[in-house]
C-alpha cells in the first residue's frame, strides 16, 4: 500500500477503508508519510470529502495516535461539553462545577484562544498560580475529589491532530467538515468520556456564518460521537452579539463567580443552564429538562456550585482569594467608558468587532506564540433590545496601554448600532439535535 494509492482513491473522490485510513495517519504520526503527502490529503478531502463511516474512522485512528486518559478509577459519569467558539464565551467555568454538584464527573481538556476565539485555559491563567499543565494522575485525581477538573492538551494527546491542525492552517483546508469533526472529536474523546454536549455556534463572532452550516458539523459530531458508542447532544447557538456582558480573560472568570453567586447575565444563564441540562439527561441523572432546571438552581442557590468551583481553582495551585477579592486578579490600568452617541435601542453588538478590539486590546493572540494580557478586554456590554440614553455607557474598555486603547475604542464605533425602534434578539438556541426520547 502507497499513499499516493490513497490519495489518488480520495482525489476521486471515492470511499477510503478503514485500513487505508489508518495506514495514512499512523504512517504521518510516526514520520513516515511526509507533509506534503498529508497536505495533498487534506485537499481531497476538503474537495471531495467523505461519507461518515470514514470520518468516524478518520475520528478514531486520530484519536489513537497518542494516549488515552484512563479514566477507569472516576465511577461517576463521564460527560464533557465542547463549544466550537465565541465572544465571551466562559461557559465552561460556570457549567463544569455545576454538573459536578450533580454528580456528573468533568473531565475537561480544554484549548487557548486563537484569532478572535477566548480560550478557556486564558482564562483561568489569570487567576493567580492556577495550572493548566497537570499530568494525567493530577487531572484524574482532581476529577475524583471535586468532581471536575479544567486543563490543557498533553503532547501526547491526538499527536495526529497537533500535526495535521498546524498543517491546514498553512495550506488552507481548515474549512473542511471531516477534517473539523475528527479533530475536535478526537481529543475530545481521548480524555475518555461517556457522553459529550456540544455547543456550535453560528454568527458574526463564530467559525460558522450560518445556521445551516453549523447545522450540518452539529449533526456530524453528533453522528460521529454515537457511532463511537458515545451518549451526545449538540445545540445550535447565536453568536452575532458576544454571550454575557465581559470579554476578555480576568473580566470572564469575575462574570463567571458572579453567576455562580446567581447574579450572571440572562443570555449567559440561559445556554448555561440549556447545556448543563443536556448533561445530566446524558449521564442519567435527571429524566427531563425541568427537573434538570430545578436541580442546578438549588445548586446556584445553596452556594454549593460556586463551592466546587473554588476547590477545583484551590486543587489546581490557583489562588481562590482572588476570587473572593476581584482586586486580586489583574486589573487594566485604564476603565473608560464609551458611550452612547444618541438616543435609541440597542439593535446589533457585533460580536466579530468585540473579538477583534479585544485582540488589539492584547486579550488573545495573533500568532500562537503571543503573550496574553488577562487584564483587559470589555465589560458591561450593551445587550440587544436594551434601550439607551445619549452618553450612556455601551461598554467600558479595560486597557493597559493608551494607544491600543483609542483603537479598541474605533472598532467599538462600528461594533454597536443603534435604531429608533426596538429590535428584539434572536433566540439564543436556534436548534437542538438530540438523542431519541430526550425532549424538553
Amino acid at each position: 500500500m502507497l499513499p499516493q494509492w490513497i490519495i489518488e482513491k480520495k482525489r476521486d473522490g471515492l470511499p477510503l477503508s478503514e485500513e487505508e485510513i489508518r495506514f495514512f495517519i499512523n504512517g504521518y504520526t510516526c514520520g513516515e508519510i511526509p507533509d506534503y503527502q498529508m497536505s495533498a490529503m487534506a485537499m481531497a478531502i476538503y474537495f471531495k470529502g467523505m461519507a461518515l463511516d470514514e470520518i468516524a474512522v478518520l475520528t478514531d485512528a486520530m484519536m489513537r495516535s497518542g494516549d488515552l486518559v484512563n479514566t477507569a478509577p472516576i465511577r461517576k459519569p463521564k460527560v464533557d461539553k465542547h463549544s466550537t467558539g465565541g465572544i465571551g464565551d466562559k461557559i465552561s467555568l460556570i457549567l463544569a462545577p455545576l454538573a459536578a454538584c450533580c454528580g456528573v464527573a468533568v473531565p475537561m481538556i480544554s484549548g487557548r484562544g486563537l484569532g478572535i476565539t477566548g480560550g478557556t485555559l486564558d482564562k483561568l491563567e489569570s487567576i493567580p498560580g492556577y495550572r493548566t499543565n497537570l499530568s494525567d494522575k493530577e487531572f484524574i485525581d482532581i476529577v475524583q475529589k471535586c468532581g471536575c477538573s479544567i486543563t490543557g492538551q498533553t503532547g501526547q494527546l491526538a499527536p495526529a491532530d497537533k500535526k495535521l491542525y498546524a498543517l491546514r492552517d498553512v495550506t488552507a483546508t481548515v474549512p473542511s467538515i471531516p477534517l473539523i469533526v475528527a479533530s475536535i472529536m478526537s481529543k475530545k474523546l481521548a480524555a475518555g468520556i461517556d457522553a459529550l454536549v456540544l455547543d456550535v455556534k453560528w454568527g458574526k463572532g463564530a467559525f460558522m456564518k450560518t445556521p445551516e452550516d453549523a447545522g450540518v458539523l452539529a449533526r456530524n459530531m453528533v453522528e460521529v460521537g454515537m457511532r463511537m458508542g458515545k451518549g451526545m447532544a449538540a445545540l445550535i447557538t447565536d453568536m452575532n452579539q458576544p454571550l454575557g456582558r465581559t470579554a476578555g480573560n480576568a473580566l470572564e472568570v469575575i462574570e463567571s463567580v458572579l453567576a455562580l453567586r446567581g447574579e450572571g447575565p440572562e443570555d449567559l444563564m440561559e445556554l448555561t443552564m440549556a447545556l448543563t441540562t443536556r448533561m445530566l439527561m446524558l449521564a442519567g441523572k435527571v429524566k427531563d429538562y425541568v427537573s434538570g432546571l430545578h436541580l442546578l438552581q438549588e445548586q446556584i442557590r445553596s452556594g454549593k456550585a460556586l463551592e466546587v468551583f473554588f476547590e477545583m481553582v484551590r486543587l489546581q495551585g490557583g489562588d481562590v482569594h482572588a476570587l473572593e477579592d476581584f482586586s486580586k486578579l489583574p486589573t487594566a490600568r485604564f476603565q473608560e467608558p464609551y458611550r452612547s452617541p444618541s438616543d435609541g435601542h440597542v439593535s446589533g453588538v457585533d460580536a466579530d468587532l468585540v473579538g477583534r478590539a479585544c485582540i488589539v486590546l492584547g486579550a488573545g493572540r495573533k500568532r500562537t506564540e503571543d503573550r496574553v494580557d488577562f487584564a483587559v478586554g470589555v465589560s458591561d456590554l450593551a445587550k440587544i433590545g436594551e434601550p439607551v440614553s445619549k452618553g450612556q455607557p455601551l461598554a467600558t474598555i479595560h486597557a493597559n496601554d493608551a494607544q491600543k486603547l483609542e483603537e479598541a475604542r474605533a472598532m467599538l464605533q462600528k461594533a454597536f448600532t443603534l435604531s429608533d425602534e426596538n429590535v428584539p434578539p434572536v433566540p439564543l438556541i436556534r436548534d437542538m439535535i438530540l438523542p431519541e426520547g430526550m425532549s424538553d
